[in-house]
C-alpha cells in the first residue's frame, strides 16, 4: 500500500468521522427540541466527536474497510454510539420518537446537497481537488444516510419497524446489543450494496442537475 493510498484512506477516515458527529448531534438536537434533555445532559449535544465513538462502527469496522485485505474502498460504513432519549418526556412518543430517528439521515442529506454546492463552487473556480474532496464527502453522506435507514437494530430506520410492528422496547433494545452483528452481515451482500449504490447515484444525479454541474 503506498503513501497515495494511505493519505487518500486517512482523508476518507477523517471525513466519515465529521458526517458521523453531525448525525449523531442531529439526533440529540432533535431530542432537546421535542422536550427530551437526556442527550444534552450527557453530553451529546455536541459536535464533538469523542463523545460520539463507538468502538466498533466508529474504529474497527471503518478502518478495517479502508485499509483491510480488499484495499482501499470509498464504501465504508460506520456508526457512532447510538443517542439516549427518554420516551417519558416527549410530548407525543411516536410520533417524536420517528422525528428523533430520521434527524441523523436527514442531517447527512442536508450535508450532503451543502457539499454537492461547494463542489459545484469549487469546479467554477478551477479548484477541481476541492471539488472531488466535497463530491466525495458528500457521496460518503448520502451512504449513512441511506445505510441508516436499514431497519436493523439498532439503525434509525429500525426505530420506524419497531412502531409498524408493534414491537416492545424490551424486545428492541435487545435485539440491538447484537443488532452490529447482523449489520456487518448484511453490509456484505451484494445486493444490499447495490440497492444503496442505486440511491445514492440518483441522490447525486438529482443534486449535481440542480446545482447545473457540466453533463
Amino acid at each position: 500500500m503506498d503513501t497515495n493510498h494511505i493519505v487518500n484512506g486517512l482523508i476518507t477516515y477523517l471525513e466519515l468521522i465529521v458526517l458521523l458527529t453531525f448525525h449523531e448531534f442531529a439526533h440529540a438536537w432533535a431530542g432537546w427540541k421535542l422536550g427530551d434533555p437526556t442527550a444534552k445532559a450527557l453530553g451529546r449535544l455536541s459536535l464533538n466527536p469523542l463523545v460520539h465513538i463507538d468502538p466498533i462502527g466508529t474504529v474497527l469496522l471503518p478502518l478495517f474497510q479502508i485499509f483491510g485485505p480488499s484495499g482501499i474502498t470509498r464504501f465504508v460504513i460506520g456508526w457512532a454510539k447510538p443517542v439516549p432519549f427518554d420516551p417519558a418526556q416527549l410530548r407525543n412518543r411516536r410520533r417524536d420518537e420517528t422525528l428523533i430517528a430520521m434527524a441523523g439521515p436527514a442531517m447527512n442529506l442536508v450535508l450532503a446537497v451543502a457539499l454537492i454546492a461547494l463542489a459545484r463552487v469549487a469546479s467554477i473556480f478551477n479548484l477541481l481537488d476541492a471539488a472531488d474532496l466535497f463530491f466525495n464527502t458528500a457521496e460518503l453522506s448520502l451512504l449513512l444516510c441511506f445505510f441508516n435507514l436499514i431497519p436493523i437494530p439498532p439503525l434509525d430506520g429500525s426505530h420506524v419497524m419497531r412502531h409498524v410492528v408493534g414491537m416492545s422496547y424490551e424486545t428492541y433494545w435487545n435485539l440491538c446489543r447484537f443488532g452490529f452483528i447482523a449489520i456487518i452481515i448484511v453490509i456484505n451482500i451484494p445486493g444490499v450494496r447495490d440497492v444503496l449504490r442505486f440511491f445514492i447515484d440518483g441522490t447525486t444525479s438529482i443534486l449535481m442537475f440542480c446545482f447545473h454541474f457540466p453533463s
